[in-house]
């Protein structure tokens, strides 16, 4: 597994050190887990069930008015 380094303020550091104690997780795990959730790989848990499993159909256009019917420009 590839291995990122990176520099921060020693507050920084001491504050990521102890939210990962508070977690129960190393520091590189804890890393690990915020960068994860940052990037990303691919629709969010439980998504589809969240937000399009709530949708309840039919999908519907409505027919635009005639050109005749509409406002000028």
């Amino acid at each position: 597994m590839p291995q990122l380094h990176l520099y921060v303020p020693q507050e920084v550091a001491d504050e990521v050190e102890r939210r990962a104690e508070a977690n129960g997780l190393s520091t590189s795990k804890y890393l690990a887990t915020l960068v994860e959730r940052e990037i990303g790989s691919g629709w969010p848990e439980q998504w589809f069930e969240r937000v399009v499993g709530k949708w309840v159909g039919p999908l519907e256009r409505e027919q635009p008015p005639r050109a005749e019917d509409r406002d000028p420009l």
